[in-house]
């Protein structure tokens, strides 16, 4: 590969003063790309003297035709340079009358005279999409897919009387991705590329700088120009043959075949991997064996036995389906537009009338193609429409697929909607009548946007708390779904549309989700209220509340994330620039617990997502639903498949494998210190993953004599049996000053046996069930311990009499230091109470800090004083002053020593999902 120009060339600017030397310059050629080529050769100061273009096709100019007229710049539409082989001589004259220096050929169809070629002081250049002297020819970038070539690129080369053989001045290369068309290769490097390099290569001409590097003929290889007419998939061939056949066709001229006696033209294939699904037989003229109609597309075979699949079908008449609705009888019924949707049909009507030009009038009948519309204009429709409406995910072959005004809307009305999406998922439920209501609750894995078993088909039970009751089954995910799921978030984070995507359109997609989410809250509420034990009330204004309130706020995050400039030395004579850029890491790992299923799923998951980063979760194996749920939700807001991936299953299983796996940049973890502590050690000897841990806690909550006792009393009660008391910031000790220690002590008895122990979806219910059975156990098991140790149990200690995993809340006074309850937590309604001498602020203090753990902390005094001294000392991520369990989704959570390090919430949350880039420029 020939490298002309360093790297800061490479990447231009569009201001003038970069360049000393300028040219004039003659344009050759026609297109977008030609039109991007002038405009940006102008910007750099060069003096175009002269735009030789194609005439009017249709009563529309050519985009560079456009460009040009509108700068004042001279054009010439002459419909041929030569007749019979030889020059036209007025044709000739008026071309050197221009005096230009240079010829710029970007993309040229006409055959232009030697005489042109050779008359400039410097010559003539020509941007060539291949890299010469492989695929000589006019269909260059067809034959790159079509040969299954893993490189693609462009040539700048030195124009001379032989088919793109004159020397080389510039060359780029890129990796050719199994999903690539000749679509996609285009618009995501030989044309934006391709524009920088044309640029590139007339200044090294102006500098006197561009070399002349003759081509070898070993290795040159010229193909035809590929039409229609001879672009029929041989069927008998490898399917990977066939696939890079048609794809190398894809979207020009379309490769076709023969069904039920019509051509039939075949877009959007790629290599099938694992089974194939089942589906209705088609025959097909030449094939070897009968394709198959399959919920996902048109399934092909190979003459070795593997599959493709194809997406869309276009019949002769030029009407495109997904290939999945092949035998589908009639067409879909039209949807009823509300005021606001035929204000926007309006609007797009004014788009429409803008690029067909030539049309009087667009009316419902008109047919986008047919008016003269080409694959650029398809383009400019699917952009335009994308900054009118940035929710709507609108791609080409959308506008294949409706090519009358009146089908485009109908498409248009109906992703806006969210129905095609609900169309294409396909989801077994698990439902049930409870709480009123109809759940309708996934069960399987999420992967790559669809819901199927695990790969060995294992399952297991999830149980209700409230009684002992299998809900469903649940996939029990292996590590290989842990594999699969990681190189889908791969593919769509490196080649997907999530990575492409402008900021604020994925910010977009987030604000949805959270709509989608509030839509569905009393669902995600009851699911749940019976996956977790979580009181309904609780689960509907916290679990599921926040989790709305998260993904909105993070998602006003998306298009705010700044990196900044920093003013360096400068490297005399020269100046420099240097400035950091925020970027995201790739693919993330997400552990979350049992507690908030969905709001831990939300806390970590709305950060990474919103710093443009991809997904595999797992949620705890005790309460997949609502994060299945979720997934569903996803899929419905648009959010690209492969984004996000839920596997349910075990942490020594899927846990460690997303801790061990390659591809995987980070992981973020909320559970146990013992287990942190081993993810964290094989995110290290795996590939240095970045990590952050929420662990296990022992809060200390302070009350001074001087505080409002009956707030204390009511605030101590929270922070304690707040969510059954399974809540990672609970106050694991409880210090009371001497002198109001018993008063306290009386009124949280009090208030405990006016509480309501039961079903937590009945709303008068102040305490549900315990998560699951072995939880229950152990809470057992630590009251026992805190009896024998000597310390006073007060109240409660014992499962409570019916059917459930349900505990008393619990009360534990005369706590020694050195005890076990005093030392380890409890996560349970178990209240651990010492008391301290009054005014002993110093002695509670060092008693307060000293344990390994340091997430939550909290002080009760009126005395503002020593609220702020107190909080100032305690060694924690999170301080409580005269409040408890005030989170926010604005302000950082996490902990300190051994509960972890790493924020959710806030900002800094976003800091754990980017990395920092530093770019210094020379200039």
């Amino acid at each position: 590969m020939l490298w002309t120009a360093s790297q800061v060339l490479r990447g231009f600017s569009t201001s003038s003063h970069y360049y000393q030397n300028k040219l004039k310059l003659a344009i050759i050629g026609q297109s977008l790309f030609g039109q991007e080529v002038y405009s940006n050769l102008r910007r750099q100061g060069h003096k175009v003297v002269g735009v030789f273009t194609v005439p009017d096709k249709d009563g529309k100019a050519d985009p560079l035709a456009v460009a040009a007229e509108k700068d004042g710049t001279p054009v010439f539409k002459f419909p041929r340079w030569r007749v019979k082989g030889k020059p036209i001589p007025e044709v000739v004259e008026a071309y050197k009358a221009v005096g230009a220096e240079l010829n710029v050929l970007p993309f040229c169809s006409q055959f232009i005279p030697m005489n042109i070629i050779d008359h400039p002081k410097h010559g003539s250049i020509i941007y060539h999409p291949s890299i010469l002297p492989l695929h000589r020819g006019a269909s260059a970038i067809n034959w790159t897919l079509i040969h299954g070539d893993k490189k693609a690129g462009f040539t700048v080369f030195w124009a001379d009387d032989g088919l793109d053989t004159g020397p080389i001045l510039l060359q780029r290369e890129c990796a050719v991705e199994s999903s690539d068309t000749v679509d996609t290769l285009y618009n995501r490097f030989l044309f934006p590329e391709g524009i920088r390099a044309m640029v590139e290569s007339v200044q090294l001409i102006a500098d006197g700088k561009a070399p002349r590097v003759p081509q070898t003929e070993e290795g040159a290889s010229y193909e035809g120009i590929q039409k229609k007419s001879n672009a029929r998939v041989n069927l008998a061939q490898p399917a990977e043959a066939i696939h890079n056949w048609i794809r190398g066709h894809d979207k020009v001229p379309g490769a076709w075949t023969v069904i039920d006696g019509q051509s039939v033209t075949l877009y959007g294939s790629s290599m099938l991997g694992g089974s194939v699904p089942a589906g209705q037989p088609l025959e097909i003229e030449g094939a070897s064996r009968p394709g198959l109609i399959a919920k996902n597309g048109l399934i092909l075979y190979g003459t070795d036995g593997k599959a493709l699949l194809v997406k869309n079908l276009q019949f002769e008449d030029g009407k495109m389906i997904p290939a999945s609705k092949y035998f589908s009888s009639g067409e879909s019924s039209s949807v009823d537009l509300t005021d606001a949707e035929k204000k926007m049909a309006e609007e797009i009507r004014t788009i429409w009338k803008g690029i067909l030009s030539n049309v009087a009038a667009i009316e419902d009948t008109t047919d986008f193609f047919k008016s003269g519309a080409a694959s650029m204009d398809v383009v400019r429709l699917v952009e335009e429409l994308k900054q009118k409406c940035a929710s709507v995910q609108l791609q080409n072959e959308d506008v294949y697929m409706a090519t009358t005004f009146q089908d485009f809307i109908q498409m248009f009305v109906r992703k806006l909607r969210g129905e095609d999406q609900e169309e294409e998922l396909d989801i077994d439920y698990a439902t049930k009548e409870v709480n009123n209501m109809t759940v309708k609750m996934p069960y399987q894995c999420f992967i790559n946007g669809k819901f199927e078993d695990a790969e060995n088909g294992k399952t297991y039970d999830t149980i209700n708390p409230t009684d002992g009751s299998v809900i469903c089954k649940v996939s029990y995910a292996s590590v290989e779904d842990v594999d699969r799921a990681v190189a889908a978030a791969k593919e769509a984070y490196d080649n997907g549309l999530w990575g492409k995507m402008n900021p604020r359109d994925r910010g977009s997609l987030l604000y949805k989700l959270a709509d989608l989410m509030e839509e569905h809250q009393e669902e995600l509420a009851t699911i749940e209220s019976i996956d977790s034990g979580a009181v309904y009330t609780l689960a509907l204004k916290t679990h599921v509340g926040m989790s709305i309130q998260t993904f909105r706020y993070f998602a006003g995050w998306c298009d705010k994330i700044q990196g900044k400039t920093i003013p360096i030395n400068q490297a005399r004579p020269n100046r420099n620039l240097t400035f950091t850029k925020k970027e995201p890491l790739g693919v993330c790992a997400i552990v979350i617990p049992w507690n908030y299923p969905l709001m831990m799923l939300a806390w970590k998951s709305a950060a990474c997502l919103a710093a443009g980063n991809t997904l595999v979760l797992k949620p705890a194996q005790v309460t997949p639903l609502t994060a299945l749920k979720f997934a569903e939700l996803s899929v419905k807001a648009g959010i690209p498949k492969g984004v996000i991936n839920i596997l349910p299953g075990s942490g020594g299983m899927v846990g460690q494998r997303l801790s061990d796996h390659p591809d995987i940049r980070k992981l973020g973890f909320t559970g146990s210190t013992p287990i942190g502590k081993q993810i964290m050690k094989s995110c290290a000897l795996s590939n240095l993953k970045k990590v952050s841990l929420e662990l296990g806690g022992k809060s200390p909550l302070i009350i001074f004599s001087d505080c409002d006792i009956d707030k204390a009393v009511r605030m101590g009660m929270s922070s304690v049996y707040f969510n059954k008391g399974e809540n990672c910031i609970a106050a694991g000790r409880l210090f009371v000053e001497e002198s109001i220690h018993d008063e306290f002590i009386s009124q949280v008895v009090e208030e405990i046996q006016k509480m309501k122990i039961g079903d937590p979806l009945d709303r008068s219910t102040d305490h549900g069930p315990q998560n699951h059975k072995a939880h229950l156990d152990k809470l057992l098991e630590y009251c026992d311990i805190g009896v024998k140790e000597g310390a006073t149990l007060v109240y409660g200690g014992r499962q409570v009499d019916r059917p459930g995993f349900f505990m008393e809340p619990t009360v534990f006074t005369d706590v020694e230091d050195h005890m076990f309850i005093a030392k380890e937590e409890s996560f349970g309604p178990v209240m651990v109470v010492s008391k301290f001498k009054d005014g002993d602020v110093e002695g509670v203090l060092e008693r307060a800090n000293d344990t390994e753990y340091g997430l939550a902390s909290g002080v009760f005094t009126r005395d503002i004083n020593k609220a702020m001294y107190v909080s100032e000392r305690l060694e924690a991520g999170t301080v409580f002053i005269n409040t408890y369990n005030k989170t926010d989704v604005a302000s950082p959570f996490g902990g300190f020593k051994q509960s972890g390090f790493g924020k959710d919430l806030g900002e800094d949350a976003l800091m754990e999902y980017l990395k920092t880039k530093a770019v210094t420029v020379e200039y």
